[in-house]
This record gives C-alpha cells, sequence and structure tokens, in this order.
C-alpha cells in the first residue's frame, strides 16, 4: 500500500510537470485551443467537452464539507487554490487534509491575498517584484507543511483573479503558470451578499452558467467559485453543486481538474 502510495505520487508530479511545459510552450498562442490572457491561461482546449471546477479560499471555509460531499457524491475531482493564510489556519487544517486524501488538485492562491495592479489602470502595479515573490514563496511554504510541493502546484491563481503581464512574466520566472477563471458566467460571483450592488442570487448564478453553456458552450471552461463566503449571504450556491454537475454532465462534459484540462489529455 505504502509503495503504491509513493508511485501515484510520484507519477502525478510528473505529470504536474509536463502539463506545466506544455502550458508555458503555448503562453503568447492558442494552436492547442487554449484562450491565453495576460500571460495566463483563462481557458483549456476548446475543442474537448470537458472543463474544471475551481475553488478559492482565502478567510471563508463554511462549505468546505458540503462541496466535498457533492463532489464525493457525483465522483468527480476538482481543483482548489487557497492563500497561505487560508493554510496556515488551523480551523481549516483537518478540511485541507480532507481535500488531498480524496485526490483533487491543491494549489496557490498568494499568501495574503495582495492586489497586484490597479483595478482601473491594469498596467500600473501596486506591488514590487519582491514583494510579489517573497509573498508568493510565503504561501508555497505554508503548502510544504501539508506535504504539497511546488512540483505538484504549477499552475497559480492570482487573488482577486486580477493580474497584468507582468505578474505572469514573475511567476513564469518563479517555475509556475498563472492560470484564471473563464469569463462568461457570474459564478465568481457567488461570494456577493445582498446589500452588496452586485450582489448575484444563486439561482442567476446557475442560469447564467446554463446561460452559456446553451449559447456559446464551455468547453476548456475553469468554472471559478469560493469554498466559503460571509455569513451575510445566505443563499449559498454551493448548495446547487450537486445539481450544476449532473446538469453539465447531462449535457456531455467531462469534469476534470486543472491539471488535467491544460494537460490536453484525450
Amino acid at each position: 500500500m505504502e509503495t503504491s502510495v509513493l508511485f501515484t505520487t510520484a507519477a502525478r508530479a510528473i505529470v504536474l510537470t509536463l502539463c506545466w511545459l506544455l502550458s508555458l510552450e503555448v503562453a503568447g498562442q492558442q494552436g492547442n485551443g487554449q484562450v491565453i490572457s495576460h500571460g495566463a491561461v483563462i481557458r483549456g482546449d476548446t475543442t474537448k467537452r470537458q472543463l474544471a471546477l475551481v475553488f478559492t479560499g482565502h478567510q471563508f471555509a463554511d462549505g468546505g464539507t458540503a462541496i466535498l460531499n457533492a463532489l464525493e457524491e457525483e465522483q468527480v475531482k476538482a481543483s482548489f487554490f487557497f492563500t497561505g493564510d487560508f493554510y496556515r489556519n488551523n480551523a481549516f487544517g483537518p478540511l485541507i487534509e480532507d481535500i488531498k486524501q480524496r485526490g483533487h488538485y491543491l494549489g496557490a492562491h498568494s499568501d495574503k491575498h495582495l492586489l497586484y495592479c490597479d483595478w482601473e489602470q491594469r498596467d500600473r502595479l501596486l506591488v514590487s517584484k519582491q514583494d510579489f515573490a517573497e509573498d508568493l514563496k510565503n504561501n508555497y511554504r505554508e503548502m510544504a507543511q501539508f506535504g504539497i510541493e511546488k512540483e505538484d502546484a504549477r499552475f497559480y491563481l492570482p487573488p482577486y483573479e486580477w493580474y497584468n503581464d507582468s505578474i505572469s512574466k514573475w511567476t513564469a520566472e518563479m517555475g509556475l503558470q498563472v492560470v484564471d477563471f473563464t469569463p462568461g458566467t457570474r459564478s465568481n460571483a457567488d461570494y456577493t451578499s445582498p446589500e452588496m450592488e452586485n450582489y448575484v442570487s444563486s439561482e442567476a448564478i446557475l442560469r447564467s452558467i446554463m446561460e452559456q453553456e446553451t449559447s456559446k458552450g464551455m468547453n476548456g471552461f475553469m468554472l471559478l467559485m469560493h469554498i466559503g463566503v460571509s455569513p451575510k449571504r445566505t443563499d449559498k450556491f454551493y448548495d446547487k453543486l450537486c445539481l450544476l454537475i449532473s446538469t453539465l454532465r447531462q449535457r456531455g462534459y467531462r469534469l476534470v481538474t486543472v491539471d488535467e484540462l491544460l494537460c490536453l489529455q484525450n
């Protein structure tokens, strides 16, 4: 049993490295069906009927158990990108161990959830290269406490899902590849609460996903949600995860992890 686990871990590391190398090679072009924006892969192969469910986490984790139970029930593997603060939060430790034990992808989301660049002037950086690198290294140090090495997590999802070409370049210099959610749905608005002007209900989120699928398709999609949200939001989108998965499957999609999605596996 121990030998088998070690072999599986080693094999996964090799596959992840190959996938990462492929992603670096295609950056800036779309010959393989991927979509690139500001140096980040924002969509996998658009010719293949598969997509990835992505969950980010920083401050909250209230949906952890419900999400894992839904994934287990539907026999789906997903991808989780957490900040260093999330990884070092002792209350979240058992959940992280559970995610890893179930074979889901675990990655980095920055250490302190920094805002890298201006919302209005995307080219204007708000962090120095040194501060960026140190923050990201700290994220990976916390991941290492759970046995997640850099070779296992080559894909990096920036905080706020907001970055620019400089951030992508600095990330590549550290041996990593920036990824981001695929635009077109409101799934990433699942954190909003009723008092916010940009509040989106779970029904509206689900409807936006189905409308995207019907009108334009979701091949290669990275569908981003949050593992936890503020208590102010009582309408939790993760409670609709089983319905979402079963509906996407009925429409012919294969649900995979980000590393599988970007590895262009058949």
